[in-house]
């Protein structure tokens, strides 16, 4: 599956011209697992912004100039809000600062326990995704993720992509999440959708 995703985020900017860090964003059920975001966001980390110079450690997580980041607290003084997302423009790890430039073009400096608020963001939650739409969304749906997979997510997965939709994952956690509607929403085109979006569904790898 990472294997995947690192070709995709190869293949999409030189194919179709889209920035993979900007405009090209991975989603995912979850948090914890091989394809949750904590994992993601290391390899894609790794991927697209490789350590070049000093960063910054917070816990388990080691910020770097030029990040892509997430703010997942209001913080109504500054005014920055759950969900906004963010590049690292300024780094000092001595001084134990940095600074995010977000979509408005404001830069926001964080020190102390502000940078609890932050986490990466090279892949998201689709329940962190709502309320944002971008370029290209790269979607993982497997049948580890059973406990997650329902029609509400798939759908909110699918309409956060402006122009290209890439599902990777299994046929059968797809249809599981088509047929189970434990929350009772109208979708009058999903099934459109679903024909509509240009899609790679494979089944993952046998290990």
């Amino acid at each position: 599956m990472l294997d995947r995703i690192r070709k995709l985020l190869r293949r999409i900017p030189e194919r179709f011209g889209y920035d993979p860090v900007d405009e090209v964003q991975v989603l995912t059920p979850m948090n914890r697992g091989a394809c949750g975001t904590i994992q993601l966001n290391s390899e894609l980390q790794n991927l697209l912004n490789p350590a070049s110079g000093e960063g910054l450690t917070v816990g388990d997580r080691v910020f770097r100039l030029d990040d892509k980041v997430m703010q997942i607290a209001n913080n109504y003084d500054k005014n920055i809000f759950n969900g906004d997302i963010g590049r690292i423009r300024y780094l000092n790890a001595a001084k134990r600062e940095i600074a995010v430039r977000f979509d408005s073009e404001r830069i926001v400096p964080y020190r102390g326990d502000e940078f609890d608020e932050l986490v990466h963001a090279y892949a998201i939650t689709v329940h962190k995704a709502q309320g944002c739409e971008f370029p290209v969304v790269i979607l993982t749906l497997l049948k580890e993720h059973f406990l997650m997979l329902e029609r509400n997510l798939l759908y909110t997965a699918m309409t956060r992509a402006k122009k290209l939709l890439i599902l990777i994952g299994g046929v059968r956690a797809v249809h599981t999440a088509v047929s189970n509607t434990r929350r009772e929403v109208r979708y009058t085109r999903l099934q459109e959708r679903l024909a509509e979006m240009k899609t790679l569904l494979t089944d993952p790898p046998a290990h």
